[in-house]
């Protein structure tokens, strides 16, 4: 698909469950200055790891309503369960007004370039490991990687609560990594926007023994190949633009996690999907 140019200066959109897709969102700005963001977080509806396909695919349909009328020229869907639920219904949803990127197929294609023939782990939700989408895709690659994916549904909780950098962090980490499945691995993917907040505890963990992959950069490298190929890219500016931040349900405790998420203080709009 082609758009026009002078479509460049348009923002690009960004959305998750929650706050964890900003952690995308810090590695898309960071590697495209001059883009302006939409972001919206769904947080009256998370966690998406415990939703149900029909669930999410509603929610994700719901929010690209929303981008798409801030005019987005791309849509990016920084959370792994909505990709895996919900991406091929955004692509035919959004038809032609706009690029559609998830989280999946980058990360699949940089593990078969970079770990053919080799064990690998993942962890996710509930939604994204049971939904066998990272296996079919790499299974389709045909390049010999043994993948060990293993659910995590207590990693999400804990880091939206700030429990992370401590002793019951640790603790739990410690317990999910040293699960039987995960045994033996070269590398670790991060199937969740929020688990690069505990990489540094993961890499601790394994001291230099796995590689753990954090998929921000892989999507971010994405993005910015997409727009590039249809000279969608804006023009340097001067001054950083204005991105814009929206959540479903605020709550003040979410004002704190954003800066954590994407590395600087950020103002969160009210923006309520249903009435």
């Amino acid at each position: 698909m082609t758009i026009p140019s002078a479509l460049a200066a348009r923002p690009i959109g960004i959305f998750d469950s929650g706050i964890g897709g900003l952690t995308v969102a810090r590695a898309v700005a960071r590697r495209l200055p001059a883009e302006r963001l939409i972001y919206f977080g769904d947080t009256a509806h998370l966690p998406y790891g415990e939703k149900s396909t029909a669930a999410i695919q509603a929610y994700a349909v719901k929010i690209c309503d929303v981008l798409l009328r801030q005019q987005c020229k791309l849509i990016l869907i920084a959370c792994n369960s909505a990709s895996a639920a919900a991406y091929e219904l955004v692509r035919e949803y959004v038809g032609s007004k706009a690029l559609v990127v998830g989280m999946i197929d980058p990360v699949v294609e940089y593990v078969g370039q970079h770990y053919a023939g080799r064990p690998v782990g993942l962890i996710g939700t509930k939604q994204t490991v049971g939904s066998n989408i990272y296996r079919k895709k790499i299974d389709q690659l045909d390049l010999a990687v043994d993948l060990h994916a293993l659910a995590t549904p207590l990693l999400v909780p804990m880091i939206e609560e700030g429990f992370f950098n401590g002793r019951v962090s640790e603790e739990i980490i410690s317990a999910y990594l040293d699960h039987p499945t995960l045994l033996g691995i070269d590398a670790l993917l991060l199937a969740c926007t929020h688990f690069p907040l505990i990489k540094p505890q993961m890499e601790a963990h394994y001291q230099g023994r796995v590689a753990v992959l954090d998929p921000s950069d892989v999507v971010a490298a994405t993005v910015a190949e997409a727009l590039a190929s249809r000279s969608l890219l804006a023009a340097p500016v001067e001054a950083a633009p204005a991105h814009h931040f929206y959540v479903s349900d605020f709550t003040r405790s979410f004002e704190e996690s954003t800066r954590l998420f994407f590395g600087q203080q950020v103002q969160l709009e009210h923006y309520p999907l249903w009435e």
